[in-house]
């Protein structure tokens, strides 16, 4: 006698994509409203819970994502960097010099990046400054200016690979040069303090790297 088995249910494929993507939605939330938080209140005063309950998550969620608030500050200064749109700024940079011949281009469109980013990084990067006398913010504040040296030393090298670099010129010195320039201090003073528009900064920035480098 044969006997009518109900049928088996397909197992329901799991959904890697939908649970990156709410991943990636959770952690975007927790950033905005960290970057808001320092920004308006300070780092001392801004606490990991009221992040946590204003971005809807756990204390537990920040702090397994992030390690706290200095990994927090780490965190919106790298999405910060990464500028607009879904290819990343150093990807852009590092397009540009692969493509371009021209330095005085090159330059031009570093200028044109450091208009998208400086906004972005260089307010969290004063915070970090203004914060230094906690020990932890002052080897963050460390630890950023070394990347940022390290990132300009290699647009350096590039550079005097390809042949543009003035002869009186050492690539790390000419790395050190492109570290003034794209410091979040020469931000403040003309953007913040000055007022300078974003424009009017683009364009100082690539003159002054052209006049000092090539």
């Amino acid at each position: 006698m044969e006997l009518n088995s109900p049928p088996v249910k397909p197992r329901r494929r799991y959904d890697s994509t939908r649970r990156r993507a709410q991943a990636r939605e959770t952690r975007d939330a927790i950033l905005d409203v960290a970057r808001r938080r320092f920004l308006r209140e300070g780092f001392g005063p801004t606490t990991v819970a009221a992040i946590a309950a204003e971005a809807g998550v756990s204390v537990d969620t920040v702090y397994k994502a992030f390690g706290g608030k200095a990994g927090l500050l780490r965190a919106v200064c790298e999405r910060a960097l990464a500028g607009e749109g879904p290819v990343p700024a150093e990807a852009r940079s590092d397009a540009l010099q692969s493509t371009e011949t021209d330095p005085r281009a090159i330059l031009r469109g570093w200028g044109a990046l450091t208009t998208e980013v400086a906004p972005r990084v260089a307010p969290i990067l004063l915070l970090i400054r203004q914060a230094a006398a906690d020990p932890e913010m002052a080897g963050l504040q460390a630890e950023m200016d070394g990347q940022r040296l390290k990132r300009m030393t290699h647009n350096a090298r590039a550079l005097a690979r390809a042949g543009h670099l003035r002869d009186d010129l050492t690539v790390e010195g000419a790395g050190e040069i492109l570290w003034i320039y794209s410091s979040p201090q020469l931000y403040e003073l003309l953007v913040l303090l000055r007022g300078w528009p974003l424009e009017r900064y683009g364009t100082f920035i690539a003159d002054a790297m052209i006049a000092a480098l090539l």
